[in-house]
Order: structure tokens, then C-alpha cells, then sequence
């Protein structure tokens, strides 16, 4: 199994970051890929960090088994393994489409001096962060295919580093750039799932 979270590892990486980027250019001429975001040792700068940390460890997990670290007690089961494929699949195929739903205005980190449109339709009208989603689906799909220690604490580190990401940098961002509109998108869809995490105007998390 392990060579085979070691291969949707390697499709999530060619969809989700070679594929997209080679779209963006094709489109606009653009990579649109922006880095760290902050200073070192802010916040966002640790958001950016603990992405890098989350995909090394999230091979490091798979190659851990190959080695013949063990997985964890009670997870090494026939239909988890199945199941996280299943996962990965969806995960890997939910990030390309909700990637390619952002068209012209997607980006890997942000530019302040940059304004881009905001995006609120398609899946951006169900959760107003779909490609996170989709990225967390996918990595713990990969997490269960290979339940080994350094797996699971790949994926609790993309799930520390996506809520970084999201709280200190995105939406901060986006409410400078779209003011009104993104608050009342705040208010009516939710952060990673339909309906969880609306914040009211002002910003304050209701849930």
C-alpha cells in the first residue's frame, strides 16, 4: 500500500500544483504563484512553513512504511486502506475542478499590491474555500491508505497549516480588497463545509 499512497501522492502533486500552473500560464502568462506570505517567524509565515513541512511529511509517511515503521494499532485495516483511495481520488479530482473554477483568479499565497476577482460561484457558492477542502479530503485519504504515525502528523500539519493559511492570511486579505461584499459572503457560506464557519459582518466567527 505504500507504493500506492507514493503514487496518489505524486498525482495529487501534478494536479494540484504542475497541471494547474500550466493552465494559469497558458491563460494569463502568469504562474500565479506568490510564496510566503509575512515576515519570518509571523503567523502567515508559519502558514507557508507548515505547508512545505505538511507535503514533505506526507511523503516521508509512505517511505516510513517502505522502511518498516508500523502503522498505528487498529488502522490497519483492508476496507480504511480501500476507503482512503477512495478519498485520495476524489480529493485529487475535487482539486483540479475547484482550482480550475477559480479561473484567472487563482494563486498560490497572496499580493497585497494585487486585487484579483472574487470568486463565488460554483463550488465557491457551497464553501468558501473548496480547494482547501478538497486538499484536506485528499490528504487524509492518503493519511488512511498508509495509518502509520508520520502519515497521520502529515495530515494534522496540513490541517494546522491550511486554518493558518485561510484565518490569518486569505481572509484578511480579502476582506481589505473586497470589503462589503466578501463580509456578506462570510455571512451566508461556510469556511470548508456547506454551512460551518459563518462569520457576521464585522468578522466575528459565529461558529
Amino acid at each position: 500500500m505504500e507504493w500506492l499512497a507514493l503514487t496518489l501522492f505524486a498525482l495529487y502533486g501534478l494536479v494540484g500544483f504542475g497541471i494547474r500552473t500550466l493552465v494559469q500560464i497558458r491563460r494569463t502568462g502568469d504562474s500565479g504563484f506568490r510564496g510566503l506570505s509575512g515576515s519570518p517567524g509571523t503567523a502567515e509565515w508559519w502558514a507557508g512553513v507548515l505547508f512545505a513541512a505538511a507535503l514533505v511529511t506526507g511523503v516521508l509517511g509512505p517511505v516510513a512504511g517502505l522502511l518498516g515503521l508500523p502503522e498505528l494499532p487498529g488502522l490497519d485495516q483492508a476496507w480504511l486502506a480501500a476507503t482512503g483511495v477512495v478519498l485520495a481520488a476524489l480529493g485529487i479530482a475535487g482539486t483540479l475542478l475547484t482550482q480550475l473554477a477559480m479561473r484567472e483568479s487563482w494563486r498560490i499565497g497572496v499580493d497585497e499590491s494585487e486585487q484579483t476577482d472574487l470568486v463565488t460561484k460554483g463550488p465557491f457558492g457551497l464553501v468558501r474555500n473548496p480547494i482547501f477542502t478538497a486538499m484536506l479530503v485528499t490528504g487524509a485519504g492518503i493519511a488512511v491508505v498508509v495509518p502509520n504515525f508520520i502519515a497521520v502528523a502529515g495530515w494534522m500539519l496540513l490541517l494546522i497549516a491550511t486554518e493558518l493559511q485561510v484565518r490569518v492570511v486569505e481572509e484578511p486579505y480579502l476582506r481589505r480588497h473586497h470589503g462589503n461584499r466578501y463580509r456578506q459572503y462570510l455571512a451566508n457560506v461556510g469556511r470548508f463545509i456547506p454551512a460551518i464557519g459563518l462569520q457576521a459582518d464585522r468578522g466575528r466567527a459565529d461558529v
